[in-house]
């Protein structure tokens, strides 16, 4: 699968850096990456917390955790980004990546949210957000949140009939919660939540799953994605949440993506949108 070059999506600033994985593999990072931008559907995946990435620009690559915890949800969603690209593959749509680790800079959180950059976080304390001040936090945000924002938005403005599906995937349990039952939850937010109900409804009939209505999670949180690029401008959305014990391998990430692929095109159908 080859990702649409970041040239071709006007962002406000870039940044480019050699990598090296464990393998010794170089990689250039850039903020974000785009798969499909030809792709034709209505829809536009987006995938917020799809890598545990760290930038060499924070914190020399490196925010002080063991390779245990950057491994854990805390970190990313994971197995949000697979299932996110099988799922654009299936729905001819196509899908924005952000390519860095949510404990570098949240980019499903709003600039005035305090939880924009996490000091601690399900009982772990991120030792390079300890001390971190406002200038560095800005700087984050022009380098690698802002990046990513501008070319989400450039895609969504593509299509006047576009329908952000934003893709996500939690934890089956917080340290001292309750364990939580749903396989997947639908959040959305009042302003705009016509496709996020209607696709709660669809989902009902599938007997074998319990679903969250605005679980694990409220649907709204000012400043988030789907606030910035469809509740501000009344489009369509869901947020989708998939338990990630479901999506934790490729066979399960292939078989949700092959399963919710025909139930949102029958939300679209059956609601006329």
């Amino acid at each position: 699968m080859q990702a649409v070059p970041a040239s071709r999506i006007p962002f406000l600033a870039e940044v480019t850096y050699i990598q090296l994985y464990s393998n010794d593999r170089p990689m250039t990072y850039t903020p974000f990456s785009i798969y499909g931008a030809e792709r034709r559907a209505r829809w536009l995946i987006t995938c917020d917390h799809a890598s545990n990435f760290v930038p060499e620009d924070i914190a020399g690559g490196d925010l002080g955790l063991p390779a245990e915890e950057m491994a854990r949800h805390i970190a990313y969603d994971v197995g949000a980004r697979g299932t996110s690209l099988k799922l654009g593959e299936l729905l001819d749509a196509p899908v924005i990546c952000a390519n860095w680790s949510r404990l570098c800079i949240d980019p499903n959180r709003g600039m005035d949210d305090p939880t924009l950059v996490m000091r601690l976080y399900d009982g772990t304390i991120i030792p390079a957000n300890r001390h971190v001040d406002e200038a560095e936090i800005a700087r984050r945000v022009a380098t690698h949140y802002r990046s990513y924002h501008d070319a989400l938005e450039a895609l969504a403005t593509a299509r006047e009939d576009v329908v952000i599906i934003a893709m996500h995937s939690f934890s089956p349990k917080l340290k001292g919660r309750a364990p939580r039952p749903w396989e997947i939850g639908v959040l959305h937010a009042p302003q705009e939540d016509r496709f996020g109900r209607a696709l709660i409804t669809r989902l009902a009939r599938e007997e074998d799953l319990t679903v969250g209505d605005n679980e694990p999670y409220d649907g709204y949180l000012p400043g988030d994605s789907i606030d910035q690029h469809a509740l501000a401008s009344g489009r369509l959305n869901a947020l989708i949440e998939l338990r990630h014990d479901e999506i934790d391998t490729e066979a399960g990430q292939q078989a949700w993506a092959e399963r919710l692929a025909p139930i949102l095109t029958d939300t679209l159908r059956e609601g006329g949108f």
